[in-house]
């Protein structure tokens, strides 16, 4: 159970570490490590585990590691907390440190740079882990395809609010699946 509790804390401390951009761009750092690096979760898990955190409040990276951690370990508890607590700790000790230095490097220009530098590779994390999510277990017929095209039309073109959508497409996948 040790060894499975440091495999935790290392996975999850270096996804929270390299993981910019937030959640939805460390979903694909956190599938390879899950699924494929340490084979602890299917991609059917996987997906389960994304839509569950997906639901629930709080951010979508710290759901994450906090059920992949008590699925990892057979439902242990120490396990959800090794895992959130390493995918925190690289985050909370850098904005302590940027905190700490940022009325000095408020006017330095290769600090924004460095920031603006991050935007386009954050978006990319974004996108990945969009297309990671558009799978067979997500995708399973006509029908979710039309579900997505829908919501997408819904909030870009008609700029219906996010909830609405969430509500509607619950509803179309109930009635429909």
């Amino acid at each position: 159970m040790l060894g499975i509790l440091i495999q935790l804390f290392v996975t999850f401390f270096k996804i929270g570490l390299f993981g910019f951009g937030g959640g939805y761009a460390m979903l694909s750092m956190i599938q390879y490590e899950v699924v494929e690096a340490h084979q602890w979760l299917t991609v059917k898990e996987f997906t389960d585990i994304v839509a569950i955190s997906q639901s629930t409040p709080g951010p979508i990276a710290i759901n994450s590691a906090t059920y992949i951690g008590y699925t990892a370990t057979g439902g242990s508890i120490s396990g959800s907390i090794i895992a959130t607590f390493a995918v925190c700790l690289p985050s909370t000790v850098i904005m302590l440190i940027v905190c700490k230095f940022f009325l000095a490097f408020r006017k330095n220009r290769y600090f924004f740079a460095a920031l603006k530098g991050m935007m386009p590779a954050t978006t990319g994390l974004i996108a990945a882990a969009a297309l990671m999510l558009m799978n067979s277990h997500n995708f399973v017929d006509y029908k979710s395809v039309a579900i997505c095209i829908a919501a997408f039309i819904l909030a870009y073109f008609l700029k219906i609010g996010i909830i609405k959508i969430i509500f509607l497409a619950g509803i179309f996948g109930y009635v429909l699946f």
